[in-house]
């Protein structure tokens, strides 16, 4: 089976870095764009980061601000979300996705066809 599976969410505090991992598995990866989503409570889901099937065009929400870095290890068929200076604000589920192979990074939610299960970040205030 397909499948992405993310881990590293937990309770930090405000300010706090913390490194999200998503591992695919069932077949190859490289040929599709990735990106991170985030939903917070009664909330729209919403692009936090994306990574082109190129492995080197980036996007980022506004939000963001320079805080987060997004990265993949197409060997290691894993993407990567490194967070800093981390807020209230950021407290989420946030979940892989992937689009279709050779498909570019796009804010849709909808336009991303495989899902993981999402891993949660909470923030203390």
């Amino acid at each position: 089976q397909v499948q992405l599976v993310e881990s590293g969410g937990g309770l930090v505090a405000s300010g706090g870095p913390l490194r999200l991992s998503c591992v695919a598995s069932g077949r190859s990866f490289s040929t599709n764009s990735m990106a991170w989503f985030r939903q917070a409570l009664g909330k729209e889901r919403e692009l936090v980061s994306g990574i082109k099937w190129d492995g080197w065009t980036r996007d980022y929400a506004d939000f963001v601000k320079g805080r987060f870095t997004i990265s993949r290890d197409k060997d290691a068929n894993a993407v990567f979300l490194q967070m800093s200076g981390l807020e209230p604000e950021d407290t989420a589920i946030y979940y892989c996705a992937s689009r279709p192979s050779w498909q570019p990074i796009t804010t849709n939610a909808n336009d991303y066809d495989i899902w993981g299960r999402g891993t949660q970040v909470t923030v203390a205030s």
